[in-house]
C-alpha cells in the first residue's frame, strides 16, 4: 500500500514555510490505518520487544495498536503533571522554551526491551527525551518506529545505535 496517498499535506501550517504532514486522513481510513500498524509490526517483530512506549498524544495512536498487534505492553509518556502516580521526568527544548515529559516510575523494569513509537520523526527532540526516560528506568531501547520521517531534519542523529523504522519518508 502506498501510505503517502493517505497523508494530507497542509501548506504553511503551523507557520509559513512549513508543509505539515497530517496523519488524520490515514487514521480515518480503517484499511490504511490497519495496514500501517501491520506493516510496522512486521518490521519490528524480530526485535523481541517487551514494551512499547509512546509520547502523548499521537504516539498513543501508533504505539497502543502496535502493542496490541504484537501482544506486548504499552506505556504512555505524558506531559509533566498528567500522570496520577509517582513519576520521573525529563526536559526537552521547544522552539520557544522548554517542556517536560513524564513516565510512571514502575512503567518499565530494568533490562526490558523497549520500542519507542510515534507518528513522526522530525528533529528528534521528543524521542531523545523518551530515550532518556526509558534509560532512567533501566530499559533498553531496541528501536523506534514512526509512520513518517522528515529526513531533512536529521532526527536520527539524536538516536545513535537505535534501530529506526519508518513507513514514509519526506
Amino acid at each position: 500500500m502506498n501510505f503517502k496517498e493517505h497523508i494530507r499535506v497542509i501548506e504553511d501550517f503551523p507557520q509559513p514555510g512549513i508543509r505539515f504532514k497530517d496523519i488524520t486522513t490515514l487514521l480515518k481510513n480503517g484499511e490504511a490505518y490497519r495496514a500501517s500498524i501491520d506493516a510496522i509490526a512486521e518490521q519490528v517483530k524480530s526485535l523481541n520487544i517487551d514494551v512499547i512506549a509512546g509520547p502523548e498524544a499521537r504516539g498513543f495512536v501508533v504505539g497502543a495498536p502496535l502493542a496490541y498487534a504484537l501482544g506486548v505492553a504499552f506505556v504512555p509518556i505524558r506531559k509533566s503533571g498528567k500522570l496520577p502516580w509517582e513519576s520521573i521526568e525529563a526536559s526537552y527544548e521547544l522552539e520557544y522554551g522548554k517542556d517536560k515529559l513524564a513516565m510512571h516510575k514502575d512503567a518499565i523494569s530494568p533490562g526490558q526491551r523497549v520500542l519507542i513509537a510515534d507518528d513522526l520523526l522530525a528533529t528528534g527532540g521528543t524521542i531523545a527525551t523518551c530515550l532518556d526516560l526509558v534509560g532512567q528506568l533501566g530499559g533498553e531501547v531496541v528501536g523506534a518506529a514512526f509512520m513518517i520521517e522528515l529526513t531533512y531534519l536529521n532526527g536520527r542523529s539524536k538516536m545513535p545505535g537505535v534501530d529506526i523504522i519508518t513507513l514514509m519518508q519526506y
